[in-house]
Formats: C-alpha cells, sequence, structure tokens
C-alpha cells in the first residue's frame, strides 16, 4: 500500500470497525481533558483551533470545553463554499453547538456572522499518524495549506490508536504535527520544524 488513497481507503476501514466496537460509555469517557504535556504546550491567552468531529474522528468537544472553561477562545473552521479557502471563526458555544450551521462539506461551522479569527494552536482531524509526528489527512489539504500560510500555529493531532502506522508517504508541504493525543498515549511533544 504505498499509495495515499490505498492508505486513506484502508485507515478510514480500520477506524470505522474501532469507532463502531466502542461502548457508548467508554467513547463518553475519552478525549475529556487534555494531558499536562499538551496543556504545557498552549501558551496563556492562546486562541485554539479546533474542528468538528464527523462520527468516527476523535472527538474535540471535551477538549473545546475544557479550554474554553480555561479563558481560552476556541475557533472552528469555516467555508463560505466547496471553493473557498478554509478560515477559522469563534466558536461560542462548544457545549450545545448553537451558534453553528451546516458548512459546504457536511461539518458544523460557525454561523456567517461569527468572529474570524486566527488560531495560535489547532487540534486537526487525521486519517493517518507516525509516531514521529507525520499525519495523513482527509486528502482535500485544507489544513495543509491552512498550516503553510499560518506557520507559527501549533498543529495537534487527535486521533484514534488504530490510526498510527509505521511510515506515511510526505511530500515537500507536509508538516510535521507537535504532537498526537490518542486514547492510551501521548506522542511527542516534537521538535517543530517541516517534514
Amino acid at each position: 500500500m504505498d499509495s495515499k488513497v490505498e492508505m486513506r481507503r484502508s485507515l478510514r476501514s480500520a477506524r470505522r470497525a474501532h469507532v463502531a466496537a466502542l461502548p457508548e460509555v467508554t467513547k463518553a469517557l475519552l478525549f475529556r481533558r487534555p494531558p499536562s504535556a499538551v496543556l504545557d504546550m498552549v501558551p496563556d491567552g492562546a486562541t485554539i483551533g479546533f474542528y468538528h468531529p464527523l462520527p468516527t474522528e476523535a472527538p474535540t468537544g471535551g477538549y473545546a470545553r475544557f479550554f474554553s472553561e480555561a479563558g481560552h477562545r476556541i475557533a472552528l473552521p469555516r467555508f463560505a463554499d466547496a471553493d473557498d479557502t478554509m478560515h477559522f471563526a469563534q466558536w461560542a458555544d462548544p457545549w450545545g453547538d448553537s451558534d453553528l450551521d451546516v458548512g459546504p462539506f457536511g461539518a458544523l461551522q460557525p454561523a456567517r456572522d461569527a468572529e474570524a479569527v486566527v488560531p495560535d494552536v489547532i487540534f486537526v482531524p487525521l486519517v493517518g499518524f507516525t509516531e514521529s509526528g507525520a499525519r495523513l489527512g482527509q486528502g482535500g489539504g485544507h489544513y495543509d495549506r491552512w498550516l503553510e500560510a499560518n506557520a507559527d500555529a501549533l498543529p495537534i493531532g487527535l486521533a484514534w490508536d488504530v490510526q498510527r502506522v509505521d511510515m506515511l508517504p510526505m511530500e515537500p508541504h507536509d508538516r510535521l504535527l507537535a504532537a498526537v493525543v490518542t486514547p492510551t498515549r501521548l506522542y511527542g511533544p516534537f521538535e517543530r520544524h517541516n517534514a
């Protein structure tokens, strides 16, 4: 399995099976509070970007609520349409999603009137990762382009353990994650540098 397309297919299938096998009680207890090593990576007053997860992605709500209660501004990606560049806007209600609308890709996103922000730290979705911080995304390149344009932002992955692979094909634009958090382990923090 060399190609990213084949890897994504295989990893998505493994992720689906893994999440389907998790009891609801177990899922509710995972990703509630960031590990202390991740907390140490987040500067005081930092704006923190999240993703609103699809059903099989690692959940972000617990972390979003935790950081919101700690006084951080919270944000989610927003797209005007399917051809738009990804931007972030404030997510004011990580408890009830009352300020979110359905975006062009089917994920919830901040309403059009939400304040645009630029996160200092972003928790990124992924299909696969290596224990050295390489990331395989969904394939649209939205996060790759955003991270390239916002080189000072600190990217942290959230994933299920089943998403770890030994190696990923890397391209010059691919940026390594600062850390990856799974339900059983923290990978990193890694030194910040490009692939």
